[in-house]
């Protein structure tokens, strides 16, 4: 669906170890995913879903497809990358393609491998680079303020007045720090087309990614528990990983898998959670189609209709929507399948107007 997570954070953090586990999760599942085409630095992987087996073992499909969520890897920023520094505007402006930002943040000591500004801080580091990103915005707005100013003097755009107005208010905003996503106006339809236009970083979601040694994975270190309330207080998620650890577990099995994060006591591993997070964080959710060919889910935008959802498997199933078929995940389960779930009078046909369900079990009726 053209929609990705992009991951960033100072060299050294992690981020490309977490980011070559995410490939080689990729890479494991690239039999399934004969469509994508990968380029260096990004990685299609799949979200997983236990449903899929469930259904599965239903229905005996000759396949399982999962959901898909796209990751860019962001070269690392530095300070200064606003103005140049490193390959700074470069990757500030692969940033700008994507919808929601992992913040790789380092929450573990080691000698052996140095930190760019020579300490462990994670509240400094994360400093850094929303500083880079809040003047990489100031720049955008000052450049449209300009050009609106020279509109609103010249009278010919009739909106750019009300327009001006707003982005000097958003410009004083940003210079005051506070990033675009807390902006009192973020609603207004005026904000959305500027921010449709400029993609600004600072509007754009934000996971952090605690990167900690093994022994912090059970128990919070110091580093964490200071970017769990500084997340809190700004309104943004956490997830913990070891990116070693992570790497370690693409290896495995699924029953390996489950083994090893037991012995290390936690019940999900973080690229798994940062998948899940960074799939809800897009808006996005899953429906699926269950037949002896594949079991498979797909993705759709929160609050489609059920013609939208169709249209994801074939733009033809869109143009002649006529009706869809539905069953909920939880009553396809419960009663064994479709034609038990029909028997049961659980089988619903809806209209044009019906907003599909995560996990909605569907079959639709269309005329070409």
């Amino acid at each position: 669906m053209g929609l990705s997570v992009g991951i960033v954070g100072l060299p050294n953090v992690g981020k490309s170890t977490t980011f070559n586990a995410l490939t080689k999760t990729q890479n494991a599942q690239a039999a399934n995913y004969p469509f994508c085409t990968i380029e260096p630095n990004k990685a299609v992987v799949p979200v997983p879903d236990r449903r899929l087996a469930e259904l599965a073992k239903i229905v005996n499909p000759e396949k399982i497809q999962h959901s898909t969520i796209e990751f860019v890897d962001i070269a690392g920023l530095v300070k200064g990358a606003s103005k140049g520094e490193g390959l700074g505007n470069q990757f500030l402006a692969n940033i700008k393609e994507t919808e929601v930002i992992l913040h790789i943040v380092r929450c573990f000591e080691d000698s052996n491998i140095t930190h760019v500004e020579g300490s462990i801080d994670p509240l400094r580091d994360i400093e850094i680079i929303e500083t880079e990103l809040l003047i990489s915005d100031m720049q955008s707005v000052q450049k449209r303020v300009e050009k609106l100013t020279r509109l609103a003097k010249s009278g010919t755009d009739k909106e750019a007045k009300a327009n001006l107005e707003l982005a000097i208010e958003l410009l004083k905003h940003i210079e005051d720090g506070k990033p675009a996503r807390i902006f009192s106006k973020k609603d207004d339809d005026r904000f959305l087309l500027l921010d449709k236009e400029l993609r600004l970083l600072s509007n754009k979601e934000i996971i952090y990614g605690a990167n900690v040694d093994e022994e912090s994975l059970k128990e919070d270190n110091k580093y964490v528990t200071e970017l769990k309330k500084y997340a809190q207080d700004n309104g943004c998620d956490v997830i913990k990983l070891c990116s070693k650890i992570e790497e370690e577990l693409v290896g495995l099995s699924n029953e390996e898998q489950v083994e090893f994060l037991e012995e290390l006591g936690v019940k999900e591993s973080g690229l798994d959670k940062i998948i899940h997070l960074g799939f809800a964080k897009l808006g996005l959710i899953s429906y699926f189609t269950a037949g002896v060919k594949e079991v498979r889910a797909w993705t759709i935008k929160n609050g489609d209709k059920a013609p939208a959802a169709a249209g994801v498997i074939h733009n033809d199933f869109e143009k002649g929507f006529i009706k869809a078929e539905v069953i909920s995940y939880d009553d396809f389960i419960k009663h064994g399948g479709e034609q038990k779930a029909k028997e049961a009078g659980v089988l619903r046909i809806e209209g044009k107007d019906y907003v599909v369900c995560d996990g909605d079990v569907m079959h639709f009726r269309f005329n070409v």
